[in-house]
């Protein structure tokens, strides 16, 4: 819906299940020229408990996404924010994780669970599998709280901390609405300046 297309058109989920290739459900955002989208829908909710009954479940995973690797210079799969079996799976045929992260405690409290999770992905499926770096997102530095969290993960995660923060604004909040990515719905935005200055530091790191 932040691309501005219908919620409940076939993707990923039908990938999962065989009732579709990739090839076929992929979308082609009318905002942004090289951006393509294989969507989800509330379908996926029943994913993960369909994903634990497979003996192959990693084996589908991988085969969506090799489908369409060679298409594309980068893939995200936006995971949901769980550690369920859609997210392992996804984190088991990726090369790297971004991990997005609010300012805010309980997150801060789930990294060690999330940085354990890597681990035994590695130790199980994917050896390879990197850290590319942890986003702060929802940040205001006017916020005591926000300057704790921030201050912990520099204490501990400083090397993988990307530099620009996403700070909460109006525009950012707005754009999803309109069905426009934040540097299609206002690009001289604070919130589109983040997330340019955020693409050119990923693209440096080069997973």
């Amino acid at each position: 819906s932040g691309l501005g297309f219908d919620i409940n058109l076939p993707g990923i989920y039908e990938c999962i299940v065989g009732d579709a290739e990739a090839k076929d459900v992929i979308l082609h955002s009318e905002d942004i020229k090289k951006l393509w989208l294989l969507p989800s829908s509330i379908n996926l909710v029943a994913a993960d408990t369909e994903l634990s009954t497979m003996d192959n479940a990693h084996h589908i995973m991988k085969s969506i996404v090799d489908s369409v690797r060679d298409n594309y210079d980068y893939i995200f799969i936006d995971c949901p924010p769980s550690l369920g079996m859609l997210t392992v799976k996804a984190l088991s045929v990726s090369d790297g994780i971004v991990i997005p992260m609010q300012c805010e405690f309980y997150s801060l409290e789930g990294m060690s669970q999330l940085l354990n999770t890597v681990k035994k992905i590695r130790q199980l499926y994917n050896p390879s599998l990197q850290i590319v770096g942890m986003l702060l997102t929802m940040y205001n530095g006017r916020l005591t709280l926000t300057n704790q969290v921030v201050a912990e993960l520099k204490k501990y995660y400083s090397e993988l901390l990307f530099k620009v923060p996403i700070s909460r604004t109006v525009r950012l909040s707005e754009a999803p609405s309109h069905g426009k990515p934040i540097t299609a719905y206002d690009r001289t935005s604070r919130g589109a300046e983040a997330y340019t200055a955020l693409a050119a530091e990923f693209l440096k790191k080069q997973v």
